[in-house]
């Protein structure tokens, strides 16, 4: 089992959601860098590297990105949408947090290359009991290999099983 540790990226709009869902990751045990992106204009600049967040020694390129769906301007689906699209962006976890149950809004953030979809809980325990899951579970994951800016590491894919599908 691979155990790493991650640079978490929160996208919403919230303040009070921003505030407890950091609040409930520190609660429930997780000392990885948590940075917090006010709206999905930037959690896209975050990414980039832009304006205020161009510092990458200040602003750790994330491994992990949760995202709010219901955003003005800039939407999760959006962000979603820009990460996928990006082939250096498109290899990180990318999980909806979002107060819709609607299944539209679950399908469509699924076929845009979500990792995983949750409706955020409505009380704080509920929020640390599924942030230490969702935080577990990908602790524990493999994910691909990147530099501090983001960039996929060179791997040598000749011979392996993947060799027969590139990637885009």
């Amino acid at each position: 089992m691979k155990k790493y540790h991650a640079t978490i990226l929160i996208v919403d709009d919230d303040e009070n959601d921003l505030f407890f869902i950091e609040k409930a990751f520190r609660d429930v045990g997780v000392t990885e860098p948590i940075y917090l992106a006010r709206g999905g204009e930037e959690g896209i600049a975050y990414m980039k590297g832009e304006g205020k967040f161009a510092d990458r020694t200040k602003y750790v390129y994330p491994t992990f990105v949760m995202t709010d769906l219901n955003m003005p301007r800039v939407n999760g689906f959006a962000v979603l949408d820009y990460l996928k699209r990006h082939p250096d962006y498109g290899i990180i976890p990318t999980v909806i947090w979002s107060s819709s149950a609607d299944p539209d809004d679950v399908k469509k953030s699924y076929h845009l290359g979500a990792s995983s979809y949750h409706v955020k809980p409505t009380s704080l325990p509920e929020l640390r009991s599924q942030l230490k899951v969702l935080h577990d579970y990908w602790m524990t994951c493999h994910t691909p290999l990147v530099d501090l800016n983001g960039k996929q590491l060179a791997t040598a894919g000749e011979g392996k099983l993947g060799e027969d599908f590139p990637t885009r």
